[in-house]
């Protein structure tokens, strides 16, 4: 499936949004969106991929990420086969964070982590479990009693010296200006055409900007080139065919945008540091593992 641009919508009179995900699966589905996202998951074991990163994540894994940074899980194996899996999600913006910190100084810390959260945090089993315990509290909450709850978990991540950055970029926050609008719709004309020959004449076009102009703003805002930033979509989008069918290698690879077998080996290598092959055969053998 192509990576989408997600439409986060927090609702009137709510300064946060809140998914509570009650599944028998987690699909993978690769994505990205320009809100802060707080994700908790139980009674469930996987894979995570954040941005470059990829890991396996177990119950009780507590993650933080910062705007605009794809991402997804996927898990098929519950821990308890007669629950579901359960997904909490908080989203927040950037301008709520910065609005808090300059209301409320004793705040400052949450400022803080979002800072830190742009390549998205992982925290440490002792903070995640204390954690944990008060997001799954919220679902059960009338929404005005949340909010102390989730300022009260996020000066606790906050405090966590045992959070580990996951991917090895970040993707810069694009304020609610202009540059929001050039770069969404130059983020989303890239997600539905990564398979696609993309000129950069027809991003800038898009960006409504000269050349030189938009690749300064789309090196500020994603950390790195169009180009780099086109080839973590094809890798992603190989990664998921990779795991989820048993296509042929030099299929997946046509699928995903490459039009030369060796250019999406020399790519996927030195995005993964393994071959194709040897991914899905990683992959397969921790499902075969886990079960």
């Amino acid at each position: 499936m192509t990576p989408l641009f997600e439409q986060v919508t927090i609702p009137t009179g709510h300064s946060c949004g809140l998914l509570w995900r009650e599944l028998d699966t987690i699909p993978f589905l690769w994505h990205y969106h320009p809100q802060f996202e707080l994700t908790l998951t139980v009674n469930a074991r996987g894979q995570r991929y954040i941005g470059d990163h990829m890991g396996d994540f177990e119950p009780g894994d507590l993650v933080l990420l910062g705007p605009n940074l794809p991402h997804t899980w996927s898990a098929s194996e519950r821990i308890d086969s007669a629950q579901p899996m359960l997904a909490v999600v908080v989203w927040f913006s950037l301008e709520w964070v910065e609005q808090l910190a300059a209301c409320f100084p004793e705040l400052r810390g949450v400022r803080q982590l979002a800072a830190r959260a742009g390549p998205a945090l992982h925290f440490s089993p002792a903070a995640s479990a204390r954690s944990a315990a008060k997001l799954l509290q919220l679902n059960a909450l009338p929404v005005a009693q949340r909010l102390p709850l989730l300022l009260d978990v996020l000066l606790e991540l906050a405090g966590d010296e045992g959070a580990q950055p996951l991917a090895s970029e970040a993707l810069a926050p694009i304020h609610a200006d202009g540059q929001q609008k050039r770069m969404a719709i130059v983020f989303d004309f890239m997600h539905a055409h990564f398979r696609e020959e993309i000129a950069l004449e027809t991003l800038a076009q898009r960006a409504a900007l000269s050349l030189g102009a938009f690749h300064r703003c789309f090196k500020r805002h994603a950390h790195c080139t169009p180009g780099a930033y086109l080839a973590r979509l094809r890798i992603g989008r190989a990664c998921q065919q990779l795991i989820e069918s048993d296509l042929a290698i030099a299929i997946i690879a046509q699928e995903a945008g490459y039009r030369n077998l060796a250019h999406f080996n020399r790519q996927f290598r030195a995005a993964r540091h393994v071959t194709p092959r040897a991914f899905r055969l990683q992959y397969r053998r921790g499902a075969t593992g886990a079960g």
